[in-house]
């Protein structure tokens, strides 16, 4: 069964964390687009990490989804990395070319540590 959706903001530094909490699907996209837009509303918004729960489902749907988040990243000269996938997901996101538009890390804290402005 499909969760609902659920995006918290958090901001640490000048790297702002999307939790995305439930499966991405072709019915998240109203959540993320949404979340995606009130992140620029809010001013210059550099680097982001999108942290998803370990145990979520993506599908296709959900992947276009974020291809289409990533490719407005990089018009907007935003820095991206990814957090929490299952080890399944890191291989279909370096298969599918994901990870040429987003670093995915194992954990929170590398990623910020390698995200964060005193990192070389």
């Amino acid at each position: 069964m499909e969760q609902k959706n659920e995006i918290k903001l958090e901001r640490q530094n000048d790297i702002t964390i999307m939790q995305i909490q439930g499966d991405i699907t072709a019915h998240s996209e109203p959540f993320i687009n949404e979340a995606y837009r009130g992140l620029n509303d809010l001013g210059e918004i550099p680097k982001i990490l999108l942290q998803f729960e370990e145990d979520a489902y993506i599908n296709s749907g959900g992947i276009a989804i974020l291809i289409q988040i990533l490719a407005q990243t990089q018009k907007n000269r935003q820095l991206v990395g990814i957090t929490g996938l299952s080890e399944h997901f890191k291989k279909i996101f370096h298969m599918v070319g994901i990870t040429k538009f987003a670093r995915v890390y194992d954990g929170m804290a590398e990623a910020l540590e390698t995200m964060s402005p005193d990192s070389p």
